[in-house]
């Protein structure tokens, strides 16, 4: 098992990093799209979508993504895509997160769909937008979901005592999640330190929001950014609950599905750009 994930991983990161590096986007887009067109016939499936119907899902989703590239969006996205996907994140995120699993079967289904290839499209334009602004600003933004989650895990084992969400995922407590806000907090510290000394493409989110909101204003969003993570996180296992699947698809060996992979990065991407729009 441990071989078969450290496999996978090593082939994502050989697809991943000469795609992200390219000195024009188009083999990143391919990618992601690739991936989110995946995440969308997984998230189908979740939802009691038949085989046919999930991967029309997954193919609307591509070509929904497809349709915004046409029209230029990853370079100058709208506004208010931000806005609306910090909406559904954080209020339907708090509605779904004080109910538990119990009461996501009980939407309608078309609801339940739309609100799902929405977020993922939101996430998508939000990451190649990132890509657009450069490197350097969307490697800040990965390794600020990656950061929070490493810290949260080992944070919560050391110190866990309450628990965040029972229901859903019971391994997860509050102090593992203030341990996430600490990392990247320290996080921010060593990348804003590597900025002043070395040249880079574009300035990082870290930069981006301390120079727009000031000290504590930039703190508090990063922490914000950091707990929304873990709303991603755990809104993926509610569905999975929900639908008693233990992981999303296994098109990844040893890693399950794309949206177990991707599940903390779909708020963060659009909600660090909406805060960037302030």
């Amino acid at each position: 098992m441990l071989g078969q994930r450290v496999l996978t991983a090593v082939v994502l990161l050989a697809l991943l990093v000469p795609a992200l590096f390219a000195p024009q986007p188009w083999s990143f887009y391919v990618l992601t799209l690739l991936l989110i067109g995946a995440a969308g016939w997984e998230w189908g499936r979740l939802n009691r979508g038949g085989m046919g119907s999930s991967l029309g899902m997954g193919l609307l989703l591509a070509l929904a993504c497809v349709a915004a590239l046409a029209a230029g969006w990853p370079q100058q996205p709208p506004v208010l895509a931000w806005w609306l996907a910090a909406l559904v994140w954080v209020l339907g995120g708090a509605v779904a997160l004080r109910t538990g699993p119990t009461l996501w079967p009980q939407l309608p289904r078309l609801a339940r769909l739309v609100l799902g290839l929405a977020a993922l499209w939101a996430a998508w334009l939000a990451m190649s937008h990132a890509r657009s602004v450069g490197i350097n600003f969307i490697l800040s933004v990965f390794c600020l979901v990656w950061v929070a989650d490493i810290a949260a895990y080992f944070g919560g084992r050391r110190f866990g005592k309450r628990k965040l969400a029972p229901s859903i995922s019971p391994g997860k407590s509050w102090e593992g999640v203030y341990s996430g806000m600490a990392g990247v907090f320290v996080l921010t510290l060593a990348w804003r330190a590597m900025e002043s000394r070395v040249a880079t493409d574009s300035l990082s989110l870290f930069g981006q929001l301390l120079g727009q909101l000031g000290l504590l204003g930039g703190l508090a969003a990063l922490a914000f950014l950091a707990g929304i993570s873990v709303v991603g996180d755990l809104v993926e296992s509610l569905v999975k609950r929900a639908a008693g699947a233990k992981d999303s698809s296994r098109l990844l060996p040893g890693h399950g599905g794309v949206l177990d992979r991707i599940d903390a990065l779909l708020p963060v991407f659009p909600l660090a750009l909406a805060l960037l729009s302030l």
